[in-house]
């Protein structure tokens, strides 16, 4: 288990992970013991093309971004060597909740847009953990040492973090600040680590792909509990395939069926399934590069989650492990997948599908980050080998600098502004945005969330002229 913990969150202007952006990014840096070492609280404007969205701008309340004079690049710049600093000594755990689809994506795609390492949370023995997932599985089986609380007074549960803190004690005054919510996290992880120690230290385990390996293939069944839609669904698993072109795709057999019903399956039926997917099916695909809600049987204090007993659950188990045929078909079911990923139209979804950059264009992003002179910049923006790079720079480069920008780097910035903010895409709409402010002030009386509507306004007013 790595010895400390970074727990991050992060504000932002929007809900798209493409368009929008992080305005606020809270990080508080804590040792094993959860006893704060160190933190970042650290905020910025919103870029010239990135649209704040009303509904957005209510929930985080950072009007003051507006009249920062932090730039993105430089707040981007800022973390990542603020977390590779904490780092240095010793690998970390970067905890996140709700973080593997949002906070998660965002930080690795922002990071890549102002030409920084986008993986640091998960490479160099760092580990990630997202919360969220942890609480699916504590929800599920250990709610009696973890209350959950109740969704408008049950039997659905609520997961939101401020409302987990609020049962548990801790002070929700402040929610939805980052730095806020990073406390709520950590508190929620002393009880954890209070009440139930090994499962806490579990997750921490597999917060890392060398981690989860270790749990997945160690022959004992596990239990695998998720939240959905508010209620929660238990379900006994073992592995039983991964995918050899996809190396963080694994798959789990289900143990609520019984396997000798469906190993000697031929591959075409193994197939079928695998295929099609869903929740009630006997194979269940998972990635071990995200949290997996699973944790060891042995840890369960109770026998009574499952219809099936806990021994009928692992003779089951010991069968599925011990056919490695079967093993091999689910295997080839899961490499022969056809996975239809269009190709992004935006530059900023291409982080995933373009390809890593070239030993050239890395170290000439080293180059980029130590120099502030401007013909050394634009020198080093037309020499990337990917032209992602090239665009992205010019895009650093016409927020820094006003004045002595070439022609064609300038026309291609100002037809970006100039689509972003003038027509709508799925980076929103600056009209809709503006009438949908109107239809918000008409429904509400709250002054804060007056003065936050207005700010917007304001801000949008001065993006369109």
């Amino acid at each position: 288990m790595s010895s400390n913990l970074i727990f991050y969150d992060t504000e932002t202007t929007g809900i798209h992970k493409d368009f929008s952006q992080i305005i606020q990014c809270g990080s508080i840096f804590t040792d094993s013991f959860l006893n704060t070492i160190d933190e970042q609280n650290i905020g910025c404007k919103p870029l010239p093309w990135v649209i704040p969205q009303p509904k957005a701008m209510l929930t985080n309340k950072k009007i003051n971004s507006f009249k920062s004079n932090v730039s993105h690049y430089e707040m981007m710049k800022d973390i990542q060597s603020q977390w590779k600093e904490w780092c240095v000594e010793s690998p970390s755990i970067f905890i996140t909740y709700n973080g593997h689809a949002f906070d998660e994506e965002l930080i690795r795609r922002q990071f890549w847009c102002n030409l920084l390492e986008p993986y640091i949370t998960n490479t160099n023995q760092n580990g990630r953990l997202d919360l969220m997932l942890m609480i699916h599985n504590i929800g599920c089986f250990f709610s009696d040492q973890i209350s959950i609380p109740l969704f408008e007074d049950g039997p659905a549960l609520s997961i939101k973090l401020e409302h987990l803190a609020d049962e548990h004690g801790i002070d929700v005054s402040d929610a939805h600040d980052a730095i806020s919510d990073c406390k709520f996290m950590i508190g929620l992880c002393r009880v954890i680590k209070e009440k139930i120690p090994d499962v806490f230290k579990s997750f921490m385990n597999i917060s890392t792909k060398e981690g989860i390996k270790n749990l997945l293939y160690s022959n004992e069944f596990l239990a695998l509990g998720e939240i959905y839609r508010r209620h929660p669904f238990k379900y006994p698993v073992v592995i039983c395939g991964a995918d050899k072109s996809r190396p963080n795709d694994i798959c789990f057999f289900d143990l609520s069926f019984d396997p000798e019903e469906i190993i000697d399956l031929d591959f075409s039926e193994i197939n079928k399934i695998i295929q099609s997917g869903g929740r009630d099916l006997p194979l269940k695909k998972y990635k071990i590069n995200k949290t997996i809600p699973i944790c060891s049987s042995k840890l369960l204090t109770e026998n009574n989650h499952f219809d099936i007993s806990h021994e009928e659950l692992q003779r089951r188990a010991n069968i599925v492990n011990g056919n490695k045929d079967f093993f091999t078909k689910v295997s080839q079911a899961m490499e022969d997948r056809i996975m239809n990923f269009p190709e992004p139209a935006y530059i900023e979804g291409t982080i995933y599908s373009g390809g890593f950059p070239s030993y050239r264009d890395q170290d000439l992003m080293k180059e980029f980050h130590l120099s502030d002179n401007l013909e050394q910049l634009i020198k080093i923006s037309r020499n990337f080998e990917d032209e992602r790079f090239r665009f992205l720079a010019e895009r650093i480069i016409c927020s820094k600098h006003q004045a002595e920008i070439p022609e064609d780097i300038k026309t291609r910035f100002d037809d970006l502004i100039h689509e972003r903010v003038e027509t709508e895409g799925k980076w929103g709409s600056l009209e809709k945005s503006l009438q949908e402010i109107e239809k918000l002030m008409d429904e509400t009386s709250e002054k804060e969330d007056l003065n936050i509507l207005l700010a917007t306004k304001e801000k949008l007013l001065s993006m369109k002229s």
